[in-house]
């Protein structure tokens, strides 16, 4: 068996970057004291969701990775002894990018990831805010343990989570801000059902730990629903947040259970890539 515990922190956001950094300090090290190996921030952690708004500066929420947010995220990882992902707005020269961060317990920069994926909807006018993922899809090691770092959007691409997958991911953390927006019509029906119901199904049919942490209260004309939560390679929610708790997600797992269902079901060696050629087209 091979097991990790992880942690996820669900946050309201608030105005106040300092204040919102201090208190995701906080519950980073009590999700540590209660066993916490690995520890997964929210999406755009330390700012408000930006982007459900037009025409901000971008210069007053984004960050160099060797700025102030990173370097108390990398000092909070070494005084916790905690391995922490941390997403932020990024800014390298003259670009922009929604960044996943990931920083081992001895407080050193295991690489980023860049969103690959980015919408571009009433309430979230990502594409006037964030340039495409460049780096590709990554895999990092801590403890002997593989995962993936997708972000938010990256979510509904089925692709994303199987090259994950095949790159040898063991969980897939997805930081997210995502939300129902207030007087909007959805005919589509219930957001956050789809919104969990997709990610379960990337477990089951790669046979992987899927963790996706959301925020909670209300900003602007979005409330964002929370629960986040942690579910495991049969599509079974383990663990789930509230709707608008300030809460840490902490669950061990067992990631022995991967293979059991790999092995079992098939969904990997079973894969049929040259039939596959049509998903590369437009």
């Amino acid at each position: 068996m091979k097991f990790i515990t992880i942690g996820l922190v669900q946050t309201k956001v608030s105005d106040n970057v300092a204040a919102n950094i201090e208190k995701t300090i906080k519950l980073i090290g009590q999700a540590a004291k209660k066993g916490a190996k690995i520890v997964a921030l929210q999406e755009l952690f330390q700012t408000p969701y930006f982007p459900q708004w037009e025409h901000k500066n971008k210069d007053d929420y984004a960050e160099n990775i060797l700025g102030s947010t990173i370097g108390m995220m990398r000092e909070t990882a070494i005084k916790f002894g905690v391995a922490i992902i941390v997403p932020f707005y990024e800014k390298i020269k003259d670009k922009y990018f929604n960044t996943a961060v990931v920083i081992d317990k001895k407080g050193r920069l295991l690489g980023q990831y860049h969103k690959m994926h980015i919408p571009h909807d009433p309430g979230f006018y990502e594409k006037e805010y964030f340039e495409h993922g460049d780096l590709g899809y990554k895999i990092f090691t801590i403890d002997g343990v593989k995962f993936a770092t997708l972000i938010c959007y990256d979510q509904w691409f089925p692709e994303a989570a199987r090259v994950a997958k095949l790159a040898g991911a063991e969980i897939i953390f997805y930081p997210t801000a995502i939300g129902n927006i207030l007087g909007s019509n959805t005919p589509e029906g219930d957001w956050h059902d789809a919104w969990e119901t997709v990610q379960r199904g990337h477990a089951i049919a790669n046979n992987i730990y899927i963790a996706a942490i959301n925020r909670v209260g209300r900003e602007g004309q979005t409330l964002f629903f929370g629960q986040s939560f942690i579910s495991d390679p049969f599509g079974k929610i383990i663990k789930r947040g509230s709707k608008n708790k300030e809460e840490i997600i902490l669950a061990k797992l067992d990631l022995s259970r991967n293979k059991l269902y790999e092995e079992g079901w098939g969904f990997i060696h079973n894969r049929r890539p040259d039939t596959y050629r049509k998903i590369l087209g437009k």
